[in-house]
């Protein structure tokens, strides 16, 4: 029978308290769980057929369920849903190949959890705020008045011009409070990945791999933020796994 893999975790010299653990807990279907190890590496796995593999909202919420669980107790990398492999063997032939770019990325996350930011706004609110701040602070030297045209060409070109302005505002905007993120939280050590203007209320969507014990300090300090940018809107997410950190491709 095929297998499912969950996580990719380390055991060093406990693998009894891994194996205490699977035995409280069930896969999808309320399948047994098991590791499939390879020295200190260990891939969680449980038996599944290919073809019974349904990836619904509820399955993928189950599966995230479990590696969360995991990660509660052990180092791990999360393994996205639906990684299936041919049989127990694979699983230990894949984990040989890869045992070195594993053990790097679990000596990266090793006591660290990672976090979600998204910032929103309201996007033409703040575009009205930094084009009046903008028009406010610039200079207004007398020019001669243009003279008039009826140009379809010229009043596309003056739309276009205007655009591509309050987009260069908003996108200056959007570095100022990254770069305001990164100073507030270079005492925690974080790693982070910021990704500008998701959606145009979206403006910043980051993620944080964070040691565990300072997640109160990244609470505080995202409550100040928030205070500082009443604009703004700050959702924090996490404590979670780290799926966005994992940095190597399988062989």
């Amino acid at each position: 029978m095929e297998k499912m893999i969950y996580a990719i975790l380390s055991v060093m010299n406990n693998p009894e308290k891994l194996n205490v653990l699977l035995s409280e807990m069930k896969s999808l279907s309320d399948v047994d769980l098991y590791p499939v190890s390879c020295g200190e590496i260990v891939a969680v796995v449980s038996d599944i057929k290919r073809a019974d593999l349904i990836a619904d909202r509820s399955n993928a919420i189950e599966y995230a369920g479990v590696i969360e669980t995991l990660a509660q107790k052990f180092t791990l990398l999360p393994v996205r849903f639906g990684s299936v492999m041919e049989s127990t063997d694979a699983i230990i032939k894949m984990l040989e190949r890869n045992f070195n770019e594993i053990q790097r990325n679990l000596q990266k996350v090793e006591n660290n959890f990672e976090f979600g930011l998204k910032i929103f706004c309201e996007s033409e609110k703040l575009l009205a705020e930094l084009k009046a701040k903008s028009e406010a602070g610039a200079e207004t030297p007398t020019r001669p008045a243009p003279e008039k045209t009826n140009s379809v060409y010229r009043e596309y070109v003056n739309v276009k011009l205007k655009e591509h302005r309050l987009e260069e505002l908003m996108l200056a905007y959007v570095d100022s409070v990254i770069a305001e993120i990164t100073g507030c939280l270079a005492h925690l050590n974080a790693i982070s990945k910021f990704k500008k203007m998701a959606t145009p209320t979206n403006v910043i969507d980051a993620i944080f791999l964070l040691e565990k014990d300072k997640k109160d300090e990244l609470i505080q300090a995202v409550e100040r933020l928030q205070n500082q940018y009443p604009v703004l809107s700050f959702v924090l997410t996490g404590p979670w796994p780290p799926y966005n950190f994992v940095d190597f491709a399988v062989k």
